[in-house]
């Protein structure tokens, strides 16, 4: 069965079964009050000023008012939320494995969905300048809204291989990745994608993070990490101290950070990404991570209903 076949860049199958693990009628009663779930696996996370989101495998989205002290529950049914993005109004937006994007106000209330029939298996999601929403996945497509999904453009890389990645760097420049080391750059807010020359070694990205138009950040299998200075035109490997694969990139404070397998918290220094000490860490999956705006602090979320706030101060 060749990578492809995967199904996604945090690595849903790997998610699905941790999941599995831990079943609801093993919950404790302390749990079953909770609106986090020991259960859960939250998959995905976005914030703004106001809100922070998470997005599980089961189904549900937790909402925290209050920096991720505390979280409310809302089920959407049968959804696994692989994907969250927030746009320049504060509003959300996210993918759904199961064939749909979901949408909620700046407050994380009102979610609603719409139907998405391309890509077929929808892995990554972004939201631009212009409120657009752009999603890519399975067969090389890349689709784009201006309409809050009413309509959809289609872009089709003619690859048989998957978009796992999608970065709006800068005003309409942004930049796809995917399997076999695909890169595709759009100036245009996603109208239109020119493929570039592939990053070698037919890599398989996980993740990235752009810190302008220019430069950037990819994760990929066994913990390697590649750094682009030219808009993914060229791309050289930079050290990942941790060794830990790193399935989700993010900015905190306009520095990159990454998390991922055995717990770990990534942050760059200079031009190495190095582990983040925290109290009470936990050797489990983490697949995601965001940055608490106006606080010297990131959220994480991972497997077994892993939800913390974990200080960003370098003493």
């Amino acid at each position: 069965m060749r990578i492809g076949t995967r199904v996604s860049a945090l690595l849903t199958a790997l998610l699905l079964s941790a999941c599995a693990e831990v079943q609801d009628v093993n919950a404790t009663n302390a749990d079953r009050a909770s609106a986090v779930k020991r259960y859960d696996v939250l998959q995905s996370l976005a914030a703004n000023d106001v809100v922070v989101v998470a997005g599980t495998q089961s189904g549900a989205l937790l909402v925290s008012a209050d920096q991720g002290k505390t979280w409310s529950r809302q089920s959407l049914g049968l959804a696994s939320i692989v994907g969250l993005a927030t746009c320049p109004d504060g509003s959300f937006v996210g993918i759904d494995f199961y064939h749909k994007v979901w949408s909620a106000d700046a407050h994380g209330n009102g979610w609603k969905s719409v139907a998405l029939k391309t890509p077929e298996t929808p892995l990554t999601i972004s939201c631009d300048a212009r409120m657009q929403w752009l999603v890519g996945g399975s067969h090389a497509t890349i689709a784009m809204s201006s309409d809050r999904g009413a309509t959809w453009q289609v872009t089709d890389l003619a690859a048989d291989a998957q978009i796992t990645v999608l970065a709006m760097t800068e005003g309409q420049s942004g930049i796809a990745l995917g399997e076999f080391g695909i890169v595709a750059r759009t100036e245009d807010g996603g109208a239109s994608w020119t493929k570039g020359a592939p990053i070698a070694n037919d890599f398989y990205p996980y993740a990235a993070v752009f810190t302008n138009r220019n430069d950037g950040y990819v994760s990929g299998i066994a913990g390697t990490i590649l750094r682009t200075q030219d808009a993914g035109v060229t791309w050289s490997k930079i050290e990942n101290a941790t060794q830990a694969p790193l399935y989700r990139l993010f900015l905190a404070e306009g520095k990159p950070y990454g998390v991922g397998a055995a717990g770990v918290v990534a942050r760059l220094d200079g031009n190495v990404l190095r582990q983040v000490p925290y109290t009470d860490s936990t050797p489990v999956l983490v697949a995601a991570g965001a940055a608490l705006p106006g606080e010297a602090a990131i959220v994480i979320g991972g497997t077994g209903g892993l939800a913390r706030v974990i200080g960003t101060q370098v003493n």
